[in-house]
């Protein structure tokens, strides 16, 4: 199944010229990386980057993540993906830009 991790243009960036990353700054701090699913992305999105309109929207495949994936309660109690690890530019599936429309963050087809 893929899973979703959104990023800033700067954090995107440096996970590009890296090829790894230990997340955004609240990754950082949490001790994990935060991940959504299909039905968590678009109120992730809402909630934490509301006016921000350059973002990426990069795909994961949670088997591929192997043990280090770990589903656990969070928003709600619904249970969300966080990775107990650096997440490689290997991870990647695909990564496509997420930008904000009139209404919210528009995503690409197929991922809502």
């Amino acid at each position: 199944m893929l899973i979703y991790k959104i990023f800033r243009r700067p954090e995107w960036d440096a996970f590009q010229a890296e090829s790894r990353t230990k997340g955004a700054p609240v990754d950082l701090a949490d001790g994990y990386i935060h991940i959504s699913t299909a039905a968590q992305v678009a109120e992730t999105a809402a909630k934490h980057f509301t006016k921000e309109s350059d973002l990426v929207l990069v795909a994961l495949d949670d088997a591929a993540l192997g043990d280090a994936l770990k589903w656990e309660p969070s928003r709600g109690g619904a249970l969300f993906p966080h990775l107990y690890r650096e997440l490689l530019a290997e991870d990647v599936v695909w990564d496509k830009s997420l930008p904000l429309g009139a209404t919210g963050h528009i995503f690409p087809e197929g991922v809502l």
